[in-house]
């Protein structure tokens, strides 16, 4: 609707001899004020010398002969010169009758058909445990990759994993040495949790004790040269458990990744690339080879790309990473990099010496970050008293709800799924709800909350739905759009523009506009469930109302997969 209210605006301006390359078209914040409103007439009165309340009377008058399909109702100047536009109770009729007849595939578009994309997120070390910020950063990911892959686009997506580093070298000195540990190493049933505490006694270690950091040093050194047979068996074993525990989260997150890459494996393929455009694109530097970045851009700065002991950086890792995915995907229109705000200023640098290096890349790169998640008590200890990993947070936010829920239609595991599903959607909405740039307070409570702006809110709305549905069908009424109310809801005038939100969050990359548009949504359903009833034989618009309830729960369970969130059937 928004292009066909476009065009007839640019037919108007035709007839009266005025052309435009684009024209601003947007929804009234209030729906009082029309469904579309543009200030064409405003942004073009001065270059024409116009009054724009006259010029609008001009355009106004224009649309209304040319309005042949009454889809719009009325066309109103508001203000010095703003044009509004209130569509008919046919065209919101129609509308629902297109969602019921597009169900799952409504909101779907082209912009990235034809086109191969490649996202890569969460990111988490072996040997460490994943914590909030890969929650945060999977989140965002997982999210962008169904939005590209509904936009068209054949989506391929990627973890890349740092399975060689200090970290592993301390986490392997605290397997060692931590006393509580040391016996359960090897074992089937050690959990990665535990790997975890190593990593953590180890690097307190290696901060605090001076014989501890040489020590762990020198088991880093091993790691690399795999010169040492129980370093070898520990890191093999390490890397499985930790590996397995990553996948089972995974899985509860919602996220099956296509492809692994490992910073072990890109190191070679970095030192190579560097060393091999030595004097053309890098340069030696008291012993280190460096990238003078600021020499094409001075916005940018120096970055070493191999160390003075001839060790890679991050830097020309990632140059290898680059360069590996190209070589997976040769034909791939766009690799999507998706890490924290910490990490912008060096990636600008890579993606600037991989452009000198390979020309035809620049347009074909994308880097996507994101700030900080902190929780709201500033406190980063879980309910039990842990510090806070993903895992912890995830079963503290599961075992919150279990005690909310009180449907006793559940069986035990029906339970505990549901339950995992809505903890994971609490924290999933909380990081998606705000632009991905800024920092994230998680409030552990309003997350929660069954009420108002969060992912269980969506959820719980979407089942309500659903159980109307159930009683529908028990009645045997059927959805129709025959008779409608004289009426129009605000859910109506809200669900049509799901493809309009879509497009857009696709376009700009930007989840938060699909949960901002979801929660309108479901406040506007839940109003309408509240004033109403919708199941009811002797109403002849209940027919109508029982289809208005449909196209809701297809646009609420798309918009939650999109986020990638879990839509319970009841709750």
């Amino acid at each position: 609707m928004e292009q066909k209210i476009k065009n007839l605006i640019k037919d108007a301006l035709k007839n009266l001899a005025i052309e435009v390359s684009d024209i601003a078209l947007e929804h009234p914040e209030d729906l009082k004020n029309g469904d579309y409103s543009t200030n064409v007439a405003l942004a073009i009165s001065k270059l024409l010398n116009k009054n724009p309340k006259v010029l609008a009377e001009e355009i106004v008058f224009e649309i209304n002969r040319l309005n042949v399909d009454k889809n719009i109702e009325k066309v109103e100047i508001a203000g010095v010169g703003f044009i509004n536009f209130y569509l008919s109770r046919k065209f919101f009729t129609n509308s629902i009758e297109e969602i019921l007849n597009k169900a799952e595939n409504f909101g779907k578009n082209d912009l990235l058909k034809g086109k191969k994309m490649m996202v890569e997120y969460t990111q988490p070390n072996p040997f460490k445990p994943l914590h909030i910020g890969h929650l945060m950063n999977n989140a965002i990911g997982e999210s962008i990759s169904r939005l590209v892959e509904f936009s068209g686009a054949e989506t391929t997506r990627a973890n890349y994993q740092g399975d060689v580093g200090l970290h592993i070298a301390k986490a392997i000195y605290g397997l060692f040495n931590n006393e509580k540990l040391q016996s359960k190493v090897g074992s089937h049933n050690f959990q990665a949790t535990n790997i975890g505490m190593a990593y953590v006694f180890g690097a307190g270690e290696y901060e605090n004790n001076e014989e501890a950091k040489k020590e762990i040093d020198e088991i880093n050194k091993k790691v690399y040269a795999k010169s040492d047979p129980k370093i070898n068996e520990i890191y093999a074993w390490g890397f499985k458990v930790t590996m397995e525990a990553f996948e089972d989260l995974y899985k509860t997150l919602g996220t099956k990744f296509d492809l692994y890459f490992l910073e072990s494996q890109m190191m070679s393929i970095g030192v190579d690339i560097v060393r091999a455009n030595m004097g053309n694109v890098f340069e030696e530097s008291d012993g280190a080879v460096v990238f003078k970045a600021e020499k094409y851009d001075p916005k940018l700065h120096t970055r070493v790309f191999i160390t003075s002991q001839g060790l890679p950086t991050y830097e020309a890792k990632e140059l290898g990473l680059t360069e590996e995915k190209f070589k997976t995907m040769p034909q791939m229109d766009l690799s999507i990099v998706i890490t924290a705000n910490e990490q912008m200023d060096y990636m600008r640098v890579v993606a600037k010496a991989l452009s000198l290096l390979h020309p035809d890349y620049e347009n074909r790169m994308l880097h996507i970050s994101h700030g900080m998640m902190r929780l709201a008590s500033g406190k980063m200890g879980s309910r039990k008293g842990n510090v806070v990993t993903g895992e912890a947070l995830l079963n503290d936010v599961r075992d919150a709800i279990l005690e909310r829920m009180t449907n006793r239609d559940f069986g035990n595991e029906e339970r505990e799924k549901v339950a995992s599903d809505v903890g994971v959607s609490a924290i999933k909405y909380s990081i998606l709800k705000q632009s991905t740039g800024g920092d994230i307070i998680f409030d552990f409570e309003k997350s929660i909350s069954f009420e108002g702006d969060s992912g269980p809110y969506l959820q719980y709305s979407y089942a309500r739905a659903n159980s109307v549905l159930e009683k529908a069908q028990k009645e045997n009424i059927l959805p129709d759009f025959e008779v409608a109310p004289e009426e129009t809801f605000e859910v109506e005038k809200l669900l049509y523009q799901f493809p309009e939100i879509v497009l857009k969050s696709a376009r700009e990359y930007e989840p938060h506009y699909i949960a901002n548009y979801l929660i309108e949504v479901a406040r506007a359903y839940n109003s309408f469930y509240g004033n109403m009833v919708i199941v009811n034989k002797e109403d002849k618009t209940s027919s109508y109302k029982v289809a208005l309830t449909y196209a809701f729960s297809f646009v609420m369970k798309t918009g939650l997969h999109l986020l990638g969130i879990a839509a319970p059937k009841k709750m």
